[in-house]
């Protein structure tokens, strides 16, 4: 998955390039704060590096693409709401920029923030 020939060559989607797109598509949803680490030791270089896919990854097998997300959600908003919102969004816009069907976008809550209210 991810690759692609053609009589004038080779077409390679990274899954960097479709973290990209979702990393940008998940802060278009409502109630996202932003996104969480994965883990511990991605949460330390995505501090240093301030790489746009932190929080997000992008495996393909065969021809599925799928896609985990890990959000910080507003406190006060319905969190399945939000996280099926980010789902759908993030579906929409890696199909729509790559055409390629994605299986399956799990998203994870990490947490909840308050925002401020000055």
């Amino acid at each position: 998955m991810g690759e692609d020939t053609t009589s004038l060559g080779g077409i390679h989607i990274s899954p960097n390039a479709v973290a990209t797109i979702a990393y940008f598509a998940t802060l278009e949803s409502y109630g996202v704060v932003g996104l969480a680490p994965k883990n511990l030791a991605d949460g330390i270089v995505s501090s240093i590096t301030r790489e746009p896919s932190r929080g997000i990854s992008v495996h393909y097998k065969g021809d599925e693409i799928n896609i985990e997300i890990n959000i910080i959600v507003e406190y006060g908003t319905r969190i399945n709401s939000v996280a099926e919102s980010v789902a759908n969004t993030v579906r929409f816009h890696v199909e729509r920029a790559l055409g390629l069907r994605v299986n399956s976008v799990n998203v994870h809550v990490a947490g909840l923030r308050i925002s401020d209210t000055d």
